[in-house]
């Protein structure tokens, strides 16, 4: 277990080196997100032109795709470059340089302004492998400042609750899950008592400087939590890294664009919070499946504000099995189109600032861009079948080509630019994910509720296909659909875009199908989860032995 927590503490400072190595503002990357953002304009001026506009339908599914995506490009640029603000004032470095006492007796203790604060740690566990929970609890524990250290258990483990009388740290257990994890939260703030609480998910192995990083920004009294990036480790298989790559401009830019806005949001985990400003609001919003997202509209409603700071200061598991993933993204593009459809930020009836309003609407529209791959799809096919052509004849290949790489091209010279490499995991994964993403919105428009569960929590080993098969159905037909165009273009002796595209559709679908069936060769057969202990009791609480306690205060 050592070995393990020193592996992700040097993964944490490796991150951290490597982030400091590349200038996120540098002058070359501003031109580039400059570049980037004409190319979309113009892109977006080339498809809007009547005199391109091909056949209806094929035209119709392009303007409604690209608009998606050309809005949220446009705006995620405008984000990228506000990323220069810097929430580290003066107020920040006075509170740091004063968070510790140097009286030897409370040499541990933490102070904002002048004053001892008490800071509780929870980990919110659901049925995680027994062992990278012990590595978080271990490694929360020893998180520099004075606190203390809660397991949160709605998975009912006899060998977690071992685990926390083992390391030292408090541990609860609740008879129901009625909330999720954030009823979990909710009653474990029920039982803590601290002013400030961080929250770790557990498979997440927090910095020890987590606290001394974050806590000075709450020496501004408005500030209600500090969020930190979500950054992986398990980069073993084409599921992992790629649900890790997605994520990168997200947390390296957009979310420190953000707090220009004060719109910055918590994503669950690695983030700490004020416990006033949670009481204010009633709790952890317990009425969807993305509790973070909601909490923070209800904070920023309220006139809170929050902080997003890019250190990495935890190192956690992504999903690394298509199961996994298709579970996260379920429950995440979920909570998204429950803000659209049922409360939305451009409603006149929401207290935000207009900068807020933008911000947040861009997060709960964000997984339509997820359903757009769905529509580009079908294009190439109804040229291939039926000579249905989106733009008009008179377009050539190259001019199409020279506005298409002005939108796309520019977006993969901007992820390279960030990380350091195109990776084609992403693209597979963004692809791919259309059936995950159009099902969370129809749920929501039916109201069905499809549960939760962790993203690392075992179960019974499943198949990944039995999530992907409207993948197979498409992979399947436009394999067939690129065979008819190959045949049609030789027998025409003419190549065309629209058999190029498909045959770019096919291998990226077969791409992602050749993860699943590598996945299900290995046949990890992961630790079922056990069945829930019952209790009389309607809440558990075990406490550390004297010796233990001593060191997590």
């Amino acid at each position: 277990m050592a070995t393990n927590v020193r592996k992700s503490n040097s993964t944490t400072q490796n991150a951290r080196r490597g982030g400091a190595r590349r200038a996120d503002n540098s002058a070359l990357f501003v031109l580039i997100s400059i570049v980037a953002t004409l190319g979309v304009l113009a892109y977006m001026l080339f498809l809007l032109n009547p005199a391109n506009q091909g056949d209806l339908l094929p035209y119709a599914l392009v303007i409604v795709a690209e608009s998606v995506l050309i809005f949220h490009a446009l705006l995620s640029m405008w984000t990228i470059l506000s990323a220069g603000y810097e929430p580290r004032d003066f107020a920040y470095h006075e509170a740091k340089r004063s968070l510790f006492s140097r009286r030897r007796d409370d040499a541990d203790t933490m102070f904002i302004d002048g004053e001892p604060v008490l800071i509780d740690i929870f980990i919110t566990v659901y049925g995680e492998d027994i062992d990278a929970v012990r590595r978080t609890i271990a490694a929360a524990i020893a998180v520099r400042g004075a606190h203390r250290t809660w397991v949160l258990d709605d998975g009912r483990s006899e060998a977690v609750r071992e685990a926390c009388e083992e390391l030292g740290a408090w541990y609860v257990r609740r008879l129901s899950s009625n909330g999720a994890k954030a009823g979990n939260v909710n009653h474990g703030l029920s039982i803590a008592k601290g002013q400030y609480f961080a929250i770790f998910d557990a498979d997440f192995v927090p910095h020890p400087d987590f606290l001394v990083e974050t806590m000075p920004f709450f020496a501004d009294a408005n500030v209600a939590f500090v969020q930190t990036p979500q950054t992986y480790g398990n980069l073993d298989t084409i599921v992992a890294r790629g649900a890790a790559y997605m994520q990168t401009v997200f947390y390296r830019f957009v979310q420190r664009g953000r707090n220009r806005s004060n719109a910055a949001f918590c994503v669950g985990t690695n983030v700490i919070f004020r416990r006033a400003a949670i009481d204010e609001v009633g709790g952890m919003h317990t009425d969807s499946k993305s509790e973070d997202v909601w909490t923070a509209l209800a904070l920023h409603e309220q006139g809170w504000r929050s902080v997003y700071i890019s250190d990495v200061l935890a190192i956690g598991d992504a999903p690394e099995t298509v199961e996994a993933y298709s579970k996260q993204q379920l429950r995440w593009a979920t909570g998204g189109f429950e803000i659209l459809l049922t409360h939305n930020p451009l409603s006149p009836r929401r207290t935000l600032t207009a900068d807020q309003r933008i911000q947040y609407f861009v997060t709960a529209s964000f997984y339509l861009t997820g359903i757009c791959p769905l529509l580009l799809l079908l294009v190439p096919p109804l040229e291939i079948y039926f000579d249905l052509r989106p733009m008009n004849l008179s377009i050539t290949a190259g001019t199409w080509a020279l506005y298409y790489f002005g939108f796309y091209g520019m977006q993969i010279v901007l992820a390279w630019f960030v990380m350091g490499s195109f990776r084609w995991e992403t693209l597979t994964l963004a692809t791919a994910s259309f059936p995950i993403y159009a099902k969370a919105l129809w749920n929501v428009i039916v109201g069905k509720d499809v549960g939760w569960q962790a993203t690392g929590a075992r179960g019974k080993p499943s198949s990944p296909f039995q999530f992907i098969i409207p993948q197979l159905l498409f992979f399947v037909f436009l394999l067939l659909t690129s065979v008819v165009a190959v045949w049609r273009d030789w027998q025409n002796g003419t190549p065309t875009i629209a058999t190029a595209w498909n045959v770019t559709n096919t291998v990226i679908l077969a791409l992602f199908i050749g993860a699943a069936a590598r996945e299900s060769k290995r046949s990890p057969a992961p630790a079922i989860m056990p069945e829930p202990v019952e209790t009389p009791l309607r809440t558990v609480v075990s406490r550390p032995a004297p010796r233990e306690l001593e060191t997590a205060r």
